[in-house]
Formats: C-alpha cells, structure tokens, sequence
C-alpha cells in the first residue's frame, strides 16, 4: 500500500471519541491557515499570525454559528508535523466536532488516516521512528511503567543507545573496507573484536528487557488456580482490595473464570479467577475445569493456591505434578490458621498468605512482579516493541558471524546489522509496508 501525499493538507478530530469539555479538530499542511481562516471568524485575520498564538474566534458555517471555540496557531517547521498547524478547539460534543471536520473537508482540506500526522512528523524529519512507535505507546499506555517506557522513546534514550550500537559497527565497517582495499594493513583489535563485543553487549542488554517489556506494554494474564475451596476467589478480592469474585464455603461456588484488571508498581495485569480443578462431578463442571486447565496453560503467570489448614488431597498432587517451573508461583493460603502439613514437604519454594486476613499479600505481590518483570526491574532503558526486539536480535546474530568471519564475509554481515538497526530507528531506506504497518495502528488525528 502506497504511503499517502504528504504536502496537501489534512484535518482530523484529535480528541477521544464521546463527549468532554473540549475537543479538537487539526489542520496540518500548507493551506491550514488558509482553510480555517474560511469558518473561523475573529477580529484578525489567522494568515497574518505567527505561530504560538491562542485566539478567540466564532466557528461558522456562512451565517449559522456552529461554536465559540479558540485557534492555536504553529508554524513550520515548529510544530508537531513540522508543517503549519492549526488546532481548533470547540466544546466537546460529538455534533460540534463533526460540523467542524466536515467544514474543513468542504474547504479541500483532506480526511487524515490513522497516524498520519505523526507519519507527517516522521518523513519531515522531525522524530525518528522509535519516537513515532513512542507516541502510539504513550497514547495506549494504561500503567505507570507503559507510560516511564514509552517516555524512553519519545525521549530519545532509546534512540541514543541504539545511535551508540550504530556507531561501533559504522567505525568496525569502516575500518574493515579499509583493508579490504588495502589487506597488508590488518585491523587490530581494539578497532574491531573491541568495539563489536561492546555493541553485542549493549544489544544484550536491551534484549533482556524485551519480554517484560512488551508485557507491560500490552498486559500480563495472571491465572489462580487450586482444588475448590482453597480461596481462590478470596485471593482474588484480597490482590484487587475490593469484592469482585463472590466466596462461599460451599466447594464449586466458581463454575466460570472471572477477569478483573490489576496494577502492581506500575505492570497491568488481568487477573483470573477460576474453577476448582478437581475430578468433575457433571458437564457444567467439567467445563470450567477444561476452562481453568486452558486459561493456566495460556497464562503469563499461574497461582497454584493450596489449603494449608487441610490435608493435600490427590487433587492437589495431581496439580503440583503439572506445576511449570518458571511460570508457576506456589502459594499457601490460610496461614492464620493451624496448618496441616509442613510446606517443606512439597521440596519447592512456596508463599504463606492468608487471603481473608490480608498476611503474606505484599510478599505475594512482589513475587508476582519479579517473575513478570524479572532482570528488567533495574534497567534504565526499556524494549518494549517486538519488532524492535526482532530487528535486534538479526543484528546480534549479524555481530556474532562477523567475530567469527574472515574480513570480507564479516563486512557483509556489518552491512546486514547495519540495516537492521536502520529499521527500529527509520534512518536510511524502510519499506512503505513497514511503515503502514506501523502507523495502521494509530488512532486518525494523531
């Protein structure tokens, strides 16, 4: 699909659909002030203002009065798309917005598509790719982290680390085509295995924060899962701090799996609330057991919860046999009263909590984000796109032929890591399919 024009000019609604106190309508390109100077009344005229004005207008359609509203004014190149810039904003009623876009549009302004001012933004020079995915992550964030991380983007720390990496392996590729022309040369060490090692370092580094990354950046599915009646839906009202998930004494209160949404420092996370695996009893319950098997299996992160105030029954072995290492957290409700077995006996680590008097949740908290957020927790810098982690991981695979490659094949594989590293940022030659792609997912204003 080929990319849209980028010097005619377009208008979009840049407010969230619904009603609010304000909306606004954008103009960006080389007849914005032109085309809103039509329907915008005021005292002077909005082609003869510089940017980084705020003036009061009438919106109208001929003599109809469509709102009161107020024109920002940007100038090329200062502004967001680099282009000029008029946003007009209105009341916040969906009538007023679309009278308003569909002026602009009868004025020969066109209709915007998704992402297009930022895609505007992006070929202007403006910001680089990274900062253009940034913006779509700050605008989708629904965590603190989500929001630190896209701010790593649209920052520019991201990018300066990757500049970094691109440095190193511009100077080695240098250095190599050097001799190359001239072999009696040689390089020594320290102007190349020295200076890939340090990029495959850095890329390391940013790779081992990619999954956390892109779990925070989309949401972790955490599962409970245990026999009925070990407190499951207890467990759950007691992480949420309110009561979503109704608790009864009687076994197989909870026939179907109950989502509620969870933050935890800064991770979103869907916590699910299942039925008790046991040996069914009827098809309705055989159902949310499959249910619960399925959900556990799918999840980023499972809760097996058991009683510690009764006996482990062959139902709790039978889980604790399937238990997944690495995705499972063990957990022992009940704590505040006399247990029944000693957890040492299980030969795994598990957590003491009581889900009706509140004991063990902050641990239980904490363990839950370790093993979501694991190495990550203490980086700085966050990768928190998978197309950014899968172009980096071909230049780490590019840096690692070329340590072990004779000069010539090693140039080659420079080029490639090169050109990789070219796709997360957007310098040099990115195929129009990558950045529809891209920019497809952006909502239309932005």
């Amino acid at each position: 699909m080929a990319l849209p024009p980028l010097h005619d000019t377009i208008a979009a609604i840049a407010t969230a659909p619904g009603s609010g106190a304000i909306g606004v309508v954008r103009l960006s390109g080389p007849e914005s002030f032109r085309l809103a100077e039509q329907i915008f009344v005021t005292k002077r005229r909005l082609s003869a203002l510089p940017g980084g004005r705020v003036i009061y207008g009438q919106l109208r359609d001929g003599s109809e009065l469509i709102d009161e509203a107020l024109a920002l004014t940007f100038r090329a190149p200062h502004s967001y798309t680099a282009q000029d810039v008029i946003e007009l904003q209105t009341h916040g009623g969906p009538a007023v917005l679309r009278a308003v876009l569909a002026l602009c549009l009868r004025r020969g302004a066109r209709l915007a598509g998704p992402g297009e001012f930022t895609l505007r933004a992006y070929l202007n020079g403006r910001i680089d790719l990274v900062q253009a995915e940034a913006v779509l992550d700050l605008v989708m964030a629904q965590s603190d982290q989500a929001r630190r991380n896209a701010n790593l983007g649209l920052s520019k720390a991201l990018s300066r680390e990757l500049d970094r990496i691109q440095m190193d392996l511009t100077g080695v590729y240098g250095n190599l085509q050097a001799v190359l022309d001239y072999p009696e040369e040689g390089v020594p060490e320290s102007e190349f295995a020295t200076p890939l090692r340090q990029a495959l370092a850095r890329c390391e580094r940013l790779l081992a924060t990619a999954k956390a990354g892109a779990m925070v950046r989309r949401g972790a599915r955490l599962a409970i899962v245990g026999r009925p009646n070990v407190g499951k839906s207890s467990l759950l009202n007691a992480l949420l701090g309110y009561p979503r998930s109704i608790v009864s004494e009687l076994p197989g209160t909870t026939r179907d799996y109950l989502e509620a949404p969870l933050e935890l420092d800064g991770v979103p996370i869907t916590a699910i609330d299942t039925a008790g695996i046991r040996t069914a009893t009827d098809t309705i319950e055989a159902i949310g057991v499959g249910a619960a098997k399925e959900i556990a299996a799918a999840a980023d992160l499972t809760i097996l919860l058991l009683d510690g105030s009764t006996p482990l029954t062959p139902d709790d072995h039978e889980l604790l046999a399937e238990l997944t290492p690495g995705r499972t957290l063990l957990a022992i409700n009940k704590c505040d009263l006399p247990p029944a077995w000693s957890p040492a006996a299980l030969g795994v680590a598990a957590l003491p909590v009581s889900a009706a008097r509140g004991s063990g949740l902050t641990e239980l908290k904490q363990a839950i984000r370790e093993r979501l957020i694991g190495e990550a927790a203490g980086s700085e810098l966050w990768l928190s796109s998978e197309r950014h982690a899968a172009a980096l991981t071909r230049v780490m695979e590019a840096l690692r032929r070329a340590l072990n490659a004779p000069d010539d094949l090693a140039a080659i594989d420079l080029e490639e890591g090169l050109q990789a590293l070219a796709e997360i940022t957007g310098r040099g030659e990115i195929a129009e399919e990558t950045l529809t792609y891209i920019f497809q997912h952006f909502c239309v204003g932005k």
